[in-house]
């Protein structure tokens, strides 16, 4: 049974090389693409507002279905308005279906053809998904699109057993796909429709990716996602990865690669065409004290920066631009959670800067030169911080 699915579309508007440039169409509003998504997985941003977000040119947040099925539970997110009720975000979002949870909480899951059985974190109760289940909770949560429940499968998985989780994957990618079709025709109440994305997984394999990719495809989704990366692998491997399998992906379908990443992976990643992603970096890493620079991750707690009258970046203005250094480290020696909130202030502002100029770049043919230099800026300051670490 086809359904309509225009309520979610990406029309490209230009192209560099491998490079795109384009508009994602969504129900609650569009999308400048390439576009970061930050991570809000409980429904909200780690020590920011969604108002602070949008400020800084966020426009599209990511939800996940695992941990607001634990809590509050789906009932009461579709009762406050869905994800964008429960957070305030007027924008597009993105719900996870809990496939990555399979990964990140191994030692607490047991996996079945039918679904997979988790031991919560938080009380040690039960909690069960199924293909079925991550759709219908994803219904209730009712972001713009959804993503199809798999099994991300660690680095280091036997070839014979990567091959045997892509199998199930893609039997639960039916098992979703006509989850989603039942869903889009009888939900009740007028809910807007949802974009269910499919993911391509196949580890560092060469064939076991094309395999799955094959067999994605023919589901026939508005979207697909790429997944199985940013689990421990070298930016090497995961761009070759990218180059096999990037070319084949529709040209007329949003692309997105999940979990990534460092300002330089998601440069190289839309160097080789994708439009979409997403990571908890820049708001975890605040918290940390590392703010994200062109010129490298600044590791504000420091020395160094006990008496630096700079801002954080003259470049990517932001509320954060009023703090210098000195101060912010200072705030960071004595505890103060303000200081992580600026540091994540400033990394979702520049992380958005950041996609502004590779859709400028590459509107004007001028991405190759963008991605050289700034390659060599951020590896140089990277190189620099290593060798003063080892010192």
């Amino acid at each position: 049974m086809a359904i309509n699915t225009a309520a979610v579309s990406w029309q490209r508007t230009a192209q560099d090389g491998r490079a795109r440039y384009g508009t994602l169409h969504t129900p609650h509003g569009a999308v400048a693409t390439p576009a970061f998504m930050a991570v809000g997985t409980l429904g909200s941003l780690k020590g920011l507002t969604v108002q602070q977000a949008e400020n800084c040119g966020q426009e599209i947040l990511l939800a996940n279905t695992y941990h607001l099925a634990l809590r509050p539970g789906e009932d009461i997110v579709h009762h406050l308005g869905g994800v964008h009720g429960l957070s305030g975000w007027r924008g597009p979002m993105l719900t996870d279906s809990g496939g990555y949870q399979v990964f990140s909480l191994a030692e607490q899951r047991n996996i079945t053809e039918e679904g997979v059985t988790f031991r919560s974190h938080i009380d040690g109760a039960r909690i069960h998904l199924t293909p079925e289940s991550s759709i219908r909770i994803q219904r209730y949560l009712g972001a713009d699109m959804i993503m199809a429940f798999d099994e991300c499968p660690p680095l280091d998985l036997p070839l014979e057993s990567l091959r045997k989780s892509i199998e199930r994957t893609l039997r639960w990618l039916q098992r979703c796909h006509q989850a989603w079709i039942d869903g889009e025709s009888g939900w009740p109440g007028g809910h807007h429709q949802q974009a269910l994305l499919g993911i391509v997984q196949g580890g560092l394999d060469h064939d076991l990716r094309r395999f799955s990719l094959r067999e994605t495809l023919a589901q026939d989704l508005p979207g697909y996602a790429i997944g199985g990366l940013s689990v421990g692998e070298s930016a090497d491997q995961r761009n070759a990865v990218l180059d096999w399998i990037g070319d084949d992906l529709p040209a007329h379908k949003p692309r997105y690669l999940m979990g990534v990443g460092t300002p330089l992976d998601i440069v190289e990643a839309v160097y080789r065409g994708i439009d979409l992603f997403d990571c908890v970096l820049p708001t975890r890493m605040g918290r940390h004290g590392i703010a994200y620079t062109d010129d490298g991750p600044l590791h504000l707690k420091r020395q160094q920066y006990r008496d630096d009258r700079r801002p954080i970046d003259e470049d990517t203005p932001s509320d954060a631009t009023r703090l210098p250094r000195g101060t912010i480290r200072h705030l960071l020696q004595a505890g103060e959670h303000l200081a992580g909130q600026v540091i994540s202030l400033h990394n979702i502002a520049y992380y958005q800067r950041l996609m502004r100029r590779l859709q400028e770049a590459i509107s004007q043919g001028s991405l190759d030169t963008f991605v050289t230099t700034f390659r060599a800026r951020y590896r140089l300051r990277e190189a620099d911080t290593l060798q003063r670490q080892s010192q």
